[in-house]
């Protein structure tokens, strides 16, 4: 297959050099058409990776023998629900994680991905790792610059950037070598999934002067407009920062999300179309199906926000936009996020209670708190009569809370008055 592209990369592997590949493997479009690639073009025997990061529907089992049957020499399936929860999710959950909007950036999981396919690659004695990112998308810096912080002398091969094939070439790329894909010509579109979030992206989403049609490819959850008319409550237990009870039952935290995804899903919570700032300097619109997510994100915000003073919510507002910039940035592994770890593991120290959440026609609202470390005395704040707060006090704290805007008032009219 022809094609003009130019590497020009020290890690970009070459043709007739390797020997093996790792490649991340979902089995959809891209990778499947990648498979037989490699094995084309470069002659070599690959290894497939498919990592169960807890998304909808996939039958595992089906990919992993799809793999075989089109010439892995080897296919692995890895279970990572827990550590993906655990080591990835947890961090930006304390985090208020959220990119430009309401976009929770379930693509935190490529930095895991990465992190397998190095692992697999050693194992395996593989020359290089292969993924279906484009050249144009976040995926491919976020999983090649974590896989050559991890593993700096690793190769790298990405094949969308290298062949000559459109969406609909590869459809017909792999329809010539009777390859099964789940995409058609007339369902232009491609997911991602896990626990944490659906990222539905091509076709008219692509284009932000058109309405996406949900109807077509929203399939996993509910509708706003088609959910019930009646709200739901749901009750989520934090411990420092994490949920670790719904409703009353405990639960490990990918459990958690999975469980939290099927409620908030049936109230069509979390689907959002959203357009953003890619690392490439694009724009880009996609629509992001989050239940669990969202609800989690509304949750923890709210309770961290009760059990803080108002500057370190000022600063912690500032710090989980930074965070979230270098999340979705490639960045995971910059020293700069380790310390932003730090400050959150220390705000979360007290980020303890129970919020009950409100899931109605695609809103999840917090409607009430309960913590022991809540900055909240009855007395003090209460509207009836009471006198544990002397409200007399405040005629002089006003004055001298405006003293210098009232100063720098009456200095600028004595200015003009010169004039």
């Amino acid at each position: 297959m022809n094609n003009q592209y130019t590497k020009v990369a020290s890690y970009e592997a070459e043709k007739g050099k390797v020997k093996k590949v790792v490649l991340l493997y979902s089995g959809g479009l891209d990778t499947s058409c990648m498979l037989t690639w490699l094995q084309e073009e470069y002659g070599a025997k690959v290894v497939t990776v498919t990592l169960d990061l807890g998304q909808q529907g996939d039958d595992l089992e089906a990919i992993k023998q799809k793999a075989l049957k089109f010439g892995a020499v080897k296919a692995y399936v890895i279970d990572v629900k827990d550590e993906f929860a655990d080591n990835y999710l947890s961090k930006l959950i304390k985090a208020n994680g959220s990119y430009q909007g309401d976009y929770h950036i379930s693509t935190i999981s490529r930095y895991l991905m990465a992190k397998v396919a190095i692992e697999i690659a050693e194992k395996e004695g593989a020359d290089a790792i292969a993924h279906g990112c484009t050249g144009k998308g976040n995926d491919q810096v976020r999983i090649e610059a974590a896989a050559l912080t991890l593993k700096p002398d690793i190769k790298v091969i990405a094949p969308v950037r290298e062949w000559s094939m459109g969406r609909d070439e590869e459809i017909e790329y792999a329809e010539k070598r009777g390859i099964p894909v789940p995409a058609k010509k007339d369902f232009p579109y491609s997911v991602d999934d896990n626990m944490w979030g659906m990222t539905w992206e091509s076709g008219e989403i692509e284009d932000p002067s058109q309405v996406p049609k949900f109807e077509k490819f929203l399939t996993t959850y509910t509708q706003p407009e088609k959910a019930p008319d009646i709200p739901e409550y749901v009750k989520l237990e934090f411990e420092k920062g994490i949920p670790v009870a719904l409703n009353g039952k405990r639960m490990k935290l990918s459990q958690l999300i999975m469980q939290l995804n099927k409620i908030a899903g049936k109230h069509g919570v979390g689907i959002v179309t959203h357009i953003e700032d890619r690392i490439m300097g694009l724009k880009v619109r996609g629509v992001y199906e989050m239940p669990g997510a969202h609800t989690i994100i509304e949750a923890h915000r709210n309770l961290e926000k009760y059990v803080s003073t108002r500057m370190l919510n000022e600063v912690k507002s500032m710090m989980d936009t930074k965070w979230a910039y270098l999340c979705y940035g490639a960045l995971w592994f910059e020293p700069l996020m380790d310390a932003i770890h730090a400050f959150n593991d220390n705000v979360n120290e007290k980020v303890t209670g129970t919020v009950t959440v409100k899931l109605l026609k695609g809103k999840a609202e917090a409607v009430a708190v309960d913590t022991p470390y809540a900055l909240y005395d009855s007395r003090l704040a209460t509207f009836m009569k009471d006198y544990s707060f002397n409200q007399n006090a405040s005629a002089g704290f006003i004055e001298l809370y405006s003293l210098q805007m009232k100063l720098a008032k009456q200095a600028e009219k004595k200015a003009k008055g010169k004039k």
